[in-house]
Formats: C-alpha cells, structure tokens, sequence
C-alpha cells in the first residue's frame, strides 16, 4: 500500500495504459480521480472493490474543463498528491497528408494537455507540501517513426516539457518525470492496426520490432508509473524513463 493517503488525478485514465494506472494506484491504497473524455468504467471498478474513485469526464484541450476536473478533485479527496498526465491520441499519416486541423488535435491533446492540467495542478500540490507528476511520453518522443510525425512531435515535447517542469519545481518538493512506453497491447493500437491492410502481420511487425519479442501489457506501464508516483524515486528528477521492450536499442 505504497500510495496509502494520497489523492491521485490520472488523464485518460478509462482505458488502456490509464485504467491499469488507475486500478493499480487504488490498489496500492490511493484514491483515484479517473479523468477521461469517455467513461468504460473504471472508477466504479475500483469502487467496487472497496477503493475510492471518483470519475471526471474531461477533455484535456479544454481549460475550463481542466478547472471543473482539479475543482471537483478537491471537492471529493480534500487535496492533490500525483498527477499522471496519460491522456493522449495517435495518428498514423505522412506529414505530407496530416490536415492543419489533424496536427493541432494532436498537439492540442498530448502536449497542451500536459501543460494545462500541469498547470492547474501544481498550485495545489504547492499549497500541500509538495507532490509527483508523471508524464506519459513515448519512445516514439526519443527516436521516432515515418508516419507518426505529429505523434512523435508531441511525445518528444511532453519528454523536454517534462524536463523544464521538473527544474522549475524540484525545489519545491514536486517531483516531475515521464514514462517512454513502446508499443503497448491498447485500444490505441488496435485502433492503429485497423488503419492497415493486414492486421496480423502488421501486429507480428510490432512483437518483432522489440529485441524482447513482444509488445508490452498496460500493467507494465502501470509499474513504472507506480515507481516514479511513490517514493521508491524520491531521487529521481526530470527522467526520461524508458519502458519498451528494447524498441529503442534496435
């Protein structure tokens, strides 16, 4: 019960990498503010397993909604210790054929929500004493991929973002680092393989891609986000932490 007492604000925090976030903070004692533009359930889940959750539909893009989200956090668990910023979208495409509109959805969601929740946030981890955030970036932030030019360019903004946040406030006991998933069994890439004409060969691409073999769980994700959330990283500040497989040593 390494987060018992702490109130947690996960993003995206209904499916996928999220949900596993969600579920195991609540497990390891947290109560849980589920932030999610869709609600699959994942609050009343951890509630009916004896935790506290409480979910927030919230569009990240949105900063009043970033404000209902962090007023009503308040409300319900009386103060913010974590925030893990997981919301976020892909899209596949060749810049050349990316819409003005489609790269600032991106933009807009995976790097802009970052910074508004961040910055909504962190007043009230100041006014507690301090806190954690983790940011979920991408490997796809450190290296790249052809098609994913809008992707890439807001995973490798939320990395830089993270590094800028993690200097302004280490002094004030709020720690800020970021998780660098690599492909990881989600709606997300279910979504991804649906945009390809041989789904189970572009799903063997991705286990293969990996010198490890196989893509990764939202569980394991989940474990490194509990890692950086917890005190097991009380020393660790503005890191880049790396969760893929190997993807990036290939």
């Amino acid at each position: 019960m390494e987060l018992t007492g702490k109130v947690a604000i996960v993003t995206g925090g209904d499916s996928g990498i999220g949900a596993a976030i969600s579920e195991l903070f609540a497990e390891e004692g947290a109560s849980v503010v589920v932030a999610d533009i869709n609600d699959n359930g994942t609050a009343d889940r951890i509630t009916r397993k004896g935790g506290r959750a409480v979910h927030v539909k919230t569009d990240v893009r949105d900063e009043a909604q970033v404000k209902k989200l962090i007023a009503r956090a308040k409300s319900s668990f009386g103060r913010i210790d974590i925030l893990c910023n997981n919301a976020g979208i892909e899209l596949l495409k060749p810049i050349t054929e990316t819409s003005d509109q489609e790269w600032e959805r991106v933009i807009q969601t995976n790097l802009k929500g970052v910074f508004l929740v961040s910055k909504h946030t962190i007043p009230e981890m100041l006014a507690g004493g301090g806190g954690t955030i983790v940011n979920t970036a991408s490997q796809l932030g450190i290296v790249g991929l052809e098609n994913y030019t809008a992707y890439s360019a807001s995973k490798g903004g939320v990395i830089l973002l993270t590094k800028s946040m993690a200097l302004e406030y280490a002094p004030h006991n709020i720690r800020v680092n970021c998780i660098c998933p690599g492909p990881v069994q989600t709606p997300m890439l279910e979504r991804e393989l649906l945009t390809v004409p041989d789904r189970e060969a572009a799903r063997k691409m991705w286990a293969q891609r990996q010198p490890i073999g196989r893509v990764g769980q939202p569980q394991e994700i989940a474990q490194a986000a509990l890692f950086l959330a917890s005190e097991r990283s009380s020393f660790v500040v503005g890191h880049a932490l790396v969760v893929d497989g190997g993807y990036t040593l290939a």
